[in-house]
């Protein structure tokens, strides 16, 4: 790997787009290929060997392009790929992202923590032992939100639709005193704004992001591939999707 090459980003579709965004803000100097995979999204509600198979399909395809570093911007596919990803390509530094439970645990100390994410991530073991790790420390309660994926490939972030999407979601929980939220899916902070009006303002929401861009600049930095320059660097986007005008809404979400 050299330092000019170009950092790999994979998502199941445009949700990796919002941690992109925290990366670029922190290192804009690099240069960056964005490959979603929209013409199989969602991930979240298909079989776990059918998952593995389409993200490793999207990760050759980010290789073969020379990439310096690889960023797994898909809680689904870090569930249920990312341990594989790392035994097979070990030179490569590979930052996999995961839902925010834990400083959402400390920043709401026995509280009820709601943790948003898909059907295929809330039933791997790895979240199994995450949630485990933090017994005792904060009520847990899973939350599968399958659909609201969908919204988003739309472009769709605030209409009336999504709203009420996620007011018949959270309905079941009214009994609850919810004090956080984890988005443990890339693609809801897109929806962020319209989770805390529906939550109201006194709940906290955590995402994984920001956490996934700082790591990405540590294993940089350790591996002596950070770009020196001061110029803005790149982003090339690819997708899988025949529809031709996901790159402009790949553009359109990014800028969002």
């Amino acid at each position: 790997m050299e330092t000019g090459q170009s950092i790999g980003v994979f998502d199941s579709g445009l949700g990796g787009i919002s941690v992109l965004r925290e990366i670029v803000a922190l290192l804009p100097q690099e240069d960056y290929i964005y490959y979603g995979d929209s013409g199989n999204a969602p991930y979240g509600v298909r079989p776990a060997a059918e998952i593995h198979a389409l993200t490793m399909k999207g990760l050759e395809i980010l290789i073969s392009q020379g990439i310096k570093a690889l960023v797994i911007a898909c809680n689904t596919a870090t569930s249920i790929a990312g341990e594989d990803i790392r035994r097979r390509y070990p030179r490569l530094p590979v930052i996999a992202i995961e839902p925010a439970l834990k400083p959402a645990v400390l920043s709401c100390k026995n509280g009820t923590i709601l943790v948003m994410a898909t059907n295929a991530t809330l039933k791997e073991d790895k979240f199994r032992c995450l949630m485990e790790s933090y017994a005792g420390q904060a009520e847990i309660i899973k939350c599968p939100c399958p659909g609201l994926v969908e919204f988003i490939e739309r472009g769709e972030l605030d209409s009336p639709a999504v709203e009420e999407f996620l007011r018949n979601r959270f309905a079941e929980f009214s009994g609850k005193n919810i004090t956080g939220i984890v988005l443990g899916c890339t693609h809801y902070p897109f929806v962020r704004s319209m989770i805390q009006k529906v939550t109201g303002s006194k709940v906290r929401i955590f995402d994984g992001g920001a956490g996934t861009a700082r790591q990405l600049a540590r294993r940089l930095k350790t591996a002596s591939l950070l770009k020196s320059s001061e110029e803005s660097g790149s982003i090339k986007w690819l997708n899988s999707s025949p529809n031709p005008e996901i790159i402009n809404m790949s553009r359109h979400l990014f800028r969002a």
